[in-house]
C-alpha cells in the first residue's frame, strides 16, 4: 500500500545508491495542474511551473532574513544573481507529475536551494573561483570566512525548514544527501593535480558532489506524494542519472569552446587543477609524449598550456568521447520515466534530461 500523503502546511516558520537502474516498472497519477501545451523548450517549463517557483521565491526570500546584516547581504547577493534553480525545479514537477496537490514541495524546493546555494559558497571558496552566476563570486567581495560562514547559515536554514515538515523520512533523505555531497567535496581536494585519476574515481566525485542532489529532489517528489518505493526508487535513479549528465556536459564545455557562448570560462577545470572525464579519457587514448605532456599541464594547474591541452583532446576523440557519455546518462535518464502516466509534468522532466546535454533548448 502506498503511504500516506504529507499533508499540506503553511508557507511561513512555524542511501546513497550509485547503480542506475532502469528495470522497475510502476504507475504514478496523472497530474493535476491545468492543462497547457506540452513543454518543448526550457521556457516552456518555466511557464509550466509558473506559479510554483514564483512561490517559492517569495519563500526563499522570507527565509533568508536574518537579524545579521552580513547574512542578510551575502546570502541576498548570491541567491539574488538567480541562476536556472534545476535542482528545486526538479523536485517541483516530480512532486506534481505524482500527483502531489498540496504545498509542502514548495518548502522543500526552497531547502533544495539553499543546500545547492551553500555548497556553492563553499565551492567558490576552495577552489578560488573568481566568479559565479555571471558576477563576481561572494568571496571576492565579503572575504572567505564571510562566504564559509554564510554557507553555514544557510544549511543550519535548511535543516530548520526541513524539520518544519515533521517527516523523518524526508529529514533522513537530506541528511545523507548532504553528508554525501561532502564527501564528494573532500575526495575532489584529494584527486586535484592527479594524472592517475580514473573513470570511476570521477563519476564517484561527481555522483557525490552534483548527482546526489539531484536524486534526492526527484525522489522527494514521490515521498510527498505518498507513491510506492518502486516509485520513489525510479525517481532516485532519473535524478542521478540527469545529474550525471549535467556535469559531464559541464566539464565538456569547459574545453569545447561551446561554454564561452553560454557565459563559462574555458579551461576552470585546468586551472584549478581537476582531472575530469575529457582529460581522462585523453589520457587513456594519447600518445607517450602526449600523456606526459597533459600529466605535467594537470599537475601545474593555470592555462598556459590550455591551447595544446585542448588539441590533445580534439585529435585523440577524447571530447566527442565525453559528450557521447553525457548523452548515455541523459539516455537512462529519460528511460526511467517511461512507466510514468502522460502529463505536462512527465514530458518537463523528459526535456530537462535533454537540456542536461545541450543547453540551447
Amino acid at each position: 500500500m502506498p503511504a500516506k500523503p504529507l499533508q499540506s502546511i503553511p508557507l511561513q516558520p512555524s542511501s546513497n545508491a550509485r547503480r542506475i537502474s532502469t528495470n522497475a516498472t510502476y504507475n504514478c497519477p496523472m497530474s493535476t495542474v491545468n492543462p497547457i501545451a506540452f513543454p518543448s523548450t526550457v521556457s516552456d517549463v518555466l511557464d509550466l511551473t509558473e506559479t510554483d517557483r514564483k512561490a517559492m521565491d517569495q519563500l526563499i526570500r522570507a527565509r533568508l532574513h536574518s537579524d545579521v546584516v552580513l547574512v542578510n547581504q551575502v546570502a541576498e547577493y548570491i541567491i539574488g544573481a538567480g541562476g536556472k534553480r534545476l535542482r528545486p525545479l526538479v523536485h517541483l514537477l516530480t512532486a506534481r507529475a505524482c500527483g502531489y496537490s498540496g504545498q509542502a514541495h514548495i518548502q522543500l524546493a526552497a531547502v533544495i536551494e539553499f543546500i545547492h546555494t551553500a555548497t556553492l559558497l563553499h565551492d567558490d571558496v576552495v577552489d578560488g573561483s573568481e566568479r559565479r552566476r555571471g558576477q563576481d563570486a561572494a568571496q571576492m567581495v565579503w572575504g572567505n570566512s564571510a562566504s564559509v560562514l554564510v554557507g553555514d547559515f544557510l544549511y543550519s536554514r535548511s535543516f530548520q525548514m526541513m524539520v518544519e515538515l515533521e517527516s523523518l523520512e524526508i529529514m533522513s533523505i537530506l541528511a545523507d544527501t548532504t553528508n554525501t555531497i561532502a564527501e564528494g567535496e573532500v575526495l575532489q581536494l584529494m584527486q586535484l593535480g592527479n594524472a592517475e585519476v580514473d573513470e570511476s574515481g570521477y563519476l564517484r566525485v561527481i555522483g557525490d558532489k552534483t548527482a546526489c542532489l539531484f536524486a534526492a529532489a526527484a525522489k522527494l517528489g514521490g515521498v510527498l506524494s505518498g507513491s510506492d518505493e518502486a516509485v520513489t526508487k525510479q525517481l532516485f535513479d532519473f535524478g542521478y542519472a540527469l545529474g550525471q549528465a549535467f556535469q559531464i556536459t559541464d566539464d565538456w564545455l569547459d574545453y569545447s569552446g561551446q561554454g564561452e557562448q553560454l557565459g563559462k570560462n574555458l579551461g576552470d577545470d585546468l586551472a584549478e587543477g581537476k582531472v575530469t572525464l575529457p582529460l581522462i579519457l585523453a589520457l587513456r587514448a594519447a600518445n607517450q609524449d602526449d600523456r606526459a605532456f597533459l600529466a605535467s599541464a594537470i599537475a601545474a594547474g593555470g592555462t598556459d598550456e590550455l591551447e595544446r591541452v585542448r588539441s590533445i583532446l580534439n585529435k585523440t576523440g577524447a571530447l566527442d568521447d565525453a559528450i557521447a557519455r553525457a548523452f548515455e546518462f541523459s539516455s537512462q535518464a529519460q528511460s526511467c520515466l517511461n512507466e510514468l502516466h502522460a502529463s505536462q509534468e512527465r514530458d518537463a522532466l523528459l526535456l530537462l534530461a535533454q537540456f542536461a546535454v545541450d543547453r540551447t533548448l
